[in-house]
């Protein structure tokens, strides 16, 4: 028996939010951040947003398939600790004053973190249902922007 994968991961594929008011969740990835709706299941209480090669899913806590997980996440829990998303371009004053014309502040100031292209600068901001929410610019060691 080979111990070898037959598989290798590429990248995330989607992650799934689980958020007290869908229609604010949609709002804030769509206007806010610029994903796009890619596909709406009402029936499931369910929005499919396309973020960039990547999925956000956004389950309502009280619909079909949110109510299997519980209390909605608040001050004493989340539902994860943060989500990153890689943007361009990177510009912290742009991306602040966009954030406030949306009543959005970032958490903390700006640093460099390490994901997956290597370190870069970021910020942290929290969605409507305190989910945070990372936005990385480019790696300064990748050579990609």
């Amino acid at each position: 028996m080979s111990s070898e994968r037959p598989f290798e991961i590429q990248r995330i594929d989607h992650v799934v939010l689980r958020v007290q008011d869908l229609p604010r969740a949609v709002h804030f990835y769509r206007d806010v951040l610029g994903c796009t709706v890619a596909r709406e299941r009402p029936s499931l209480g369910m929005v499919h947003l396309h973020a960039g090669a990547s999925m956000i899913d956004l389950v309502s806590v009280d619909g079909p398939l949110g109510v299997h997980g519980g209390a909605a996440a608040g001050e004493q829990g989340r539902n994860v600790d943060h989500i990153c998303l890689r943007v361009e371009p990177f510009d912290v004053a742009h991306l602040r004053e966009h954030l406030q014309m949306h009543g959005v502040a970032l958490s903390g100031k700006p640093a460099s973190n390490y994901g997956a292209e290597g370190d870069g600068m970021s910020v942290y901001l929290r969605d409507p249902d305190g989910n945070g929410v990372e936005l990385k610019g480019p790696s300064s060691d990748c050579g990609c922007g």
